[in-house]
């Protein structure tokens, strides 16, 4: 009875567990090596700088400069980023720190519904909503631009970073919290400059995990950031993601010409610019690990 055990210990750990680990990998590099053969012989017809820095999106003449689709893409996320960090880490805080445990699971609850709500939901509101309040309120021709899309993705956001640093600040150890407050620090003291810190590498995969949500979206931006493929510095202006683009366009090109090309290279400059994020934080998070062990 034993030896069976073993045995099938055995094929669960070596066989089951170590598989599911294998086909993650397998079906990324199937994905990537999918792209690559759709993508790269885009750059045979069509330079790689004019792809990269030209302002011009004209498929139908032919003009492939990717550049106001970049832009757009980082100054949404940019904005998304800026309204989700504080709201989330404050409600993390809030959660792991100050509300009983009767309120921090109904927060938890309530964080899990908003994740679940369809992203052409949070589109249908911005159409419906937000955009008119936009346009009204800031006197802009229309409010379907990047303020009123990185608003609907800061809350789309919120629930990943928010339940990442609160679970990252609920796994620092009670004696930290207790050796601070024996030592006279006040409540906040010890949010502030014990807890917080110690939880910070949790807190920064959580925000890592918010920007790749934000920067991953695809209805609710092609609903409510304007569509138009154009460098805006102005927030209140119209623009177009990545993945807006490829959403709004891969629908109605011919399989295997330039435009269907170029919009496999945007999926894959959205796949590294996603690698380079998790890179980033992975070396950040590492950092802040070591320094906090010596």
């Amino acid at each position: 009875m034993e030896s069976r055990n073993r045995i099938a210990e055995f094929l669960v750990e070596k066989g089951l567990i170590r598989l599911s680990g294998y086909a993650a990998v397998v079906v990324l590099l199937l994905i990537l090596s999918f792209m690559l053969r759709e993508g790269l012989p885009f750059l045979g017809i069509y330079s790689a700088s004019d792809f990269l820095f030209k302002t011009d999106w004209y498929p139908l003449s032919s003009r492939y400069g990717m550049l106001p689709l970049l832009t757009g893409s980082l100054m949404v996320t940019l904005i998304a980023l800026v309204l989700a960090m504080p709201l989330a880490i404050g409600t993390a805080i809030f959660m792991s720190e100050v509300a009983p445990p009767a309120i921090r699971n109904t927060f938890k609850i309530l964080l899990e519904i908003l994740a679940s709500i369809p992203s052409v939901v949070f589109g249908f509101l911005g159409i419906i909503i937000l955009g008119p309040w936009v346009q009204k309120a800031f006197g802009v021709p229309t409010g379907l631009n990047a303020f009123s899309a990185g608003i609907l993705l800061a809350f789309m956001a919120l629930p990943t970073i928010a339940s990442v640093a609160d679970e990252a600040m609920q796994a620092v150890p009670r004696s930290l919290r207790e050796a601070s407050l024996a030592l006279g620090a006040s409540r906040i003291e010890t949010i502030f400059k014990i807890t917080f810190p110690a939880a910070s590498s949790g807190v920064i995969a959580g925000v890592m995990l918010g920007v790749g949500r934000a920067i991953g979206e695809t209805m609710t931006v092609m609903m409510v950031a304007g569509g138009s493929a154009q460098i805006a510095l102005n927030p209140l202006a119209p623009v177009r993601t990545m993945t807006g683009t490829i959403a709004a366009e891969m629908g109605e090109v011919v399989m295997g010409d330039d435009h269907y090309r170029a919009l496999f290279m945007i999926g894959l400059l959205l796949f590294a610019i996603t690698l380079g994020i998790n890179t980033i934080s992975g070396v950040i998070i590492e950092r802040i690990r070591r320094r906090q062990g010596s």
